[in-house]
């Protein structure tokens, strides 16, 4: 065989090895972005590729002045008993509420580490269209273990405290998918948590306890992380959402005794409010009072809170009354247009 000849041939096979390599390395690469793509939908790994940054831009826009306007009113036609949280999907409407069937009673010196007794109940997760229309009436809890808290969507769970209705307790976290509607016990807590939210970002649980005066962060199988003590104490956060990046969103109530010229000892002043918290830093970002009324004369922040932001225009949707109160429980629509952070 020719010189020539042969390395033609020599040259011609290490092309093809060549294009072999080129072809197995895209492959490979495919394979590889494939598998970040999964590993980044997955709660469990997080999501650390977040932009969406308008509604924690625009909530930092918010001030004691800002002109909220009542644009909708949703009369819920169903019993509904003590709202707790609200949460949005696609499809459906999800609202946790506690039936009391016997109310908690304080002893007059704390026993065995509680200040109460348990108390009787039932908890409710309420899933509806958009329209307000019950689907599902969903009985979560175990025991004594029957107040649903505030509640929060990550995009594929709904997800749930039910606690103890008491301090120094114990918790159940469920997840509830947002499509099937199966629900699915995640792990227990030896405490009260009465809120939660799914970080995105680290894949990790974040709650807060009775009166929201401690957080606590685990993985989905249960395992504290860490936990921290809240340093405002502004109001007690009630029903939270996630917002990126590794921020949550709560509204929240405190009520104030007034003085006798006011309606005396046993009169309250219900102070509301919103308050936005770094999941990172454990520091609250921003926070403001609210200054709306329900129906039945409760602060609009009481209990059920979901705000979405669309640019500098904000849109808050609350539940604040109960099934027995007013014209029963009615979700409100509020809107406000803001000059956001820069």
């Amino acid at each position: 065989m020719s010189t020539t000849r042969t390395r033609g041939i020599l040259t011609a096979a290490a092309a093809i090895i060549l294009a072999a390599s080129a072809i197995g390395g895209t492959a490979a690469a495919q394979a590889a972005g494939n598998n970040d793509q999964h590993e980044g939908n997955n709660a469990e790994s997080g999501n650390h590729s977040e932009t969406n940054t308008a509604l924690a831009d625009a909530f930092n826009g918010i001030d004691r002045n800002t002109n909220w306007q009542q644009t909708g009113k949703l009369k819920l036609n169903f019993p509904t008993y003590h709202t707790e949280g609200i949460a949005y999907s696609q499809d459906h409407i999800f609202l946790s509420a506690v039936q009391i069937i016997e109310p908690t009673k304080k002893f007059p010196t704390p026993q065995n580490g509680f200040d109460r007794t348990p108390g009787k109940g039932i908890g409710h997760l309420f899933v509806m269209d958009k329209v307000g229309n019950l689907q599902k009436d969903i009985i979560l809890g175990e025991g004594d273990m029957y107040h649903p808290g505030g509640i929060d969507f990550d995009g594929t769970n709904v997800w749930i405290p039910v606690a103890q209705y008491r301090p120094d307790s114990s918790a159940i976290i469920y997840s509830v998918d947002a499509n099937t509607l199966d629900v699915h016990k995640q792990f227990e807590v030896k405490d009260h948590f009465g809120g939660i939210v799914m970080d995105k970002q680290s894949g990790h649980l974040v709650g807060n306890s009775w009166g929201s005066r401690r957080f606590a962060e685990w993985d989905l199988q249960g395992k504290q992380l860490s936990t921290w003590d809240n340093p405002n104490f502004f109001i007690d956060y009630q029903d939270c959402q996630y917002v990126p990046n590794s921020k949550m969103l709560c509204d929240g109530i405190t009520n104030l005794p007034q003085t006798p010229a006011a309606g005396g000892a046993g009169a309250t002043y219900e102070l509301g409010g919103m308050a936005m918290i770094d999941l990172k830093s454990h520091s609250v970002i921003r926070d403001v009072p609210f200054q709306q009324w329900s129906t039945a004369g409760h602060v609009a922040t009481r209990n059920p809170f979901k705000m979405t932001a669309d640019g500098n225009h904000l849109t808050m949707k609350v539940a604040p009354d109960n099934g027995d109160e007013g014209n029963g429980t009615e979700i409100l629509t509020y809107e406000a247009t803001v000059i956001p952070a820069r």
